[in-house]
């Protein structure tokens, strides 16, 4: 049985948009695997964490404050990069981990 596992902050979605979505993620699977008889095997969780549970880029998640503030310092950070490093030593040696 298939199982797939959704993990979301509490209160983004109504009752009706969870519904929706485990349908939904329900006929991908079933499409995927290529039967209709699939469907009643098909199962999905959908859990809602609190938002102090959350953390991007080791910092606490704070709604779309925290996504832009990530977004920025993402583009900060490819902008500091000399070229286009392809492989992880190459990456590290041009964006090396910061000492705090």
């Amino acid at each position: 049985m298939p199982f797939v596992n959704v993990k979301l902050v509490d209160g983004v979605f109504t009752e009706d948009e969870k519904h929706r979505m485990a349908a939904a993620l329900t006929d991908v699977m079933v499409k995927f695997e290529g039967s209709e008889a699939f469907r009643e095997v098909v199962w999905v969780l959908i859990e809602e964490l609190h938002t102090d549970g959350w953390h991007i880029g080791g910092l606490p998640f704070r709604g779309p404050a925290s996504l832009m503030d990530g977004l920025a310092r993402s583009k900060s950070l490819y902008e500091s990069i000399d070229g286009h490093p392809v492989t992880r030593p190459e990456l590290a040696e041009k964006a090396p981990v910061l000492e705090k």
